[in-house]
């Protein structure tokens, strides 16, 4: 099937696909993300215009492709770019450590991302607010097969756009429950969907105004806004304080030990301005973090009283 709208251009700095649009999947079995035989990515989204689904693709040393179908597929491709980290800029990156020498050279196409689609990141980031992500990731694959529309175009599998806002805002109890999803969290996505609009002006705000913007919702702090500034903003600096995991894996791989959030800010604190960057390096790089040992988190079953 041939693309309704199609844009070939050439990156600013080297790009890897797969590197940079795959921090957006959620998960390996994401409705909205897919992977076709060629090694194109596929993405399911929602623009203001409508539903769309874009192919990103190579097609030769220097040039890249995108090519997308259904009602937002204009949109869709002219925002390509931006999806593909070509507004992100590494130049004021120092890499100063060996670890991160290596890691910056052997991943030099690594982009931070901009989707500039604010709600589309923040529903899936409150599924993930105090559980195991693999919970996570499946209440979004559920919720998605049950709510989100099909993906139109010639998918390499069925795909699912994530819902609309108002959609989130009237899913029924009984459905948040079978997908595993706590009354809190549910809240909070039902909430912030009423606000879908003024939670969308946060894509176009500096960093600082925009994290204002979304914190103000209830359930909504400053780890969950991190998450969406690492994915709908682009902001190569968003820290994810709060993780249950981060302040250790990165205190292990700068330091060799455990860190509080506060000490790891400090150790991140000469890459200020992109900070973001260097824990997506040392996380490809495969840098060990702490040692598996010690309690994990559980695996909660969230009962609705």
């Amino acid at each position: 099937m041939i693309a309704e709208h199609r844009l070939d251009w050439e990156p600013r700095h080297p790009t890897d696909l797969r590197l940079t649009v795959g921090g957006l999947r959620r998960g390996p079995g994401d409705p909205a993300y897919a992977t076709g035989p060629d090694g194109s990515i596929w993405r399911a989204t929602r623009m203001p215009e409508g539903v769309a689904t874009v192919r990103l693709r190579r097609i030769d040393e220097r040039m890249l492709r995108a090519e997308a179908w259904g009602p937002g597929a204009a949109a869709a491709v002219a925002q390509a770019p931006e999806l593909c980290g070509d507004g992100d800029d590494p130049g004021a990156f120092e890499p100063l450590l060996p670890v991160l020498r290596d890691a910056h050279r052997r991943f030099e196409g690594l982009r931070v991302p901009r989707s500039a689609r604010v709600f589309e990141a923040l529903a899936p980031a409150i599924l993930e607010q105090k559980v195991i992500t693999l919970q996570a990731h499946e209440s979004w694959r559920r919720l998605l097969h049950r709510f989100g529309e099909v993906a139109p175009g010639p998918t390499p599998r069925p795909m699912r756009v994530p819902p609309a806002a108002a959609t989130w805002a009237v899913i029924p109890v009984w459905e948040w429950h079978r997908a595993g999803v706590d009354p809190r969290r549910a809240g909070t996505i039902v909430t912030a969907a009423k606000f879908a609009d003024r939670i969308e002006e946060a894509a176009r705000m500096p960093p600082a105004e925009a994290t204002a913007r979304l914190t103000h919702f209830p359930g909504i702090g400053a780890w969950t806004a991190a998450e969406v500034a690492q994915r709908a903003f682009g902001d190569a600096d968003a820290v994810s304080v709060g993780d249950y995991h981060l302040s250790n894996f990165v205190g292990h791989a700068l330091e060799g030990r455990d860190m509080t959030d506060d000490e790891m800010l400090v150790a991140l604190e000469p890459w200020a301005g992109q900070r973001y960057r260097v824990i997506r390096l040392l996380g490809h790089a495969g840098v060990r973090g702490r040692p598996s040992r010690g309690p994990r988190m559980p695996f909660v079953d969230h009962a609705w009283h």
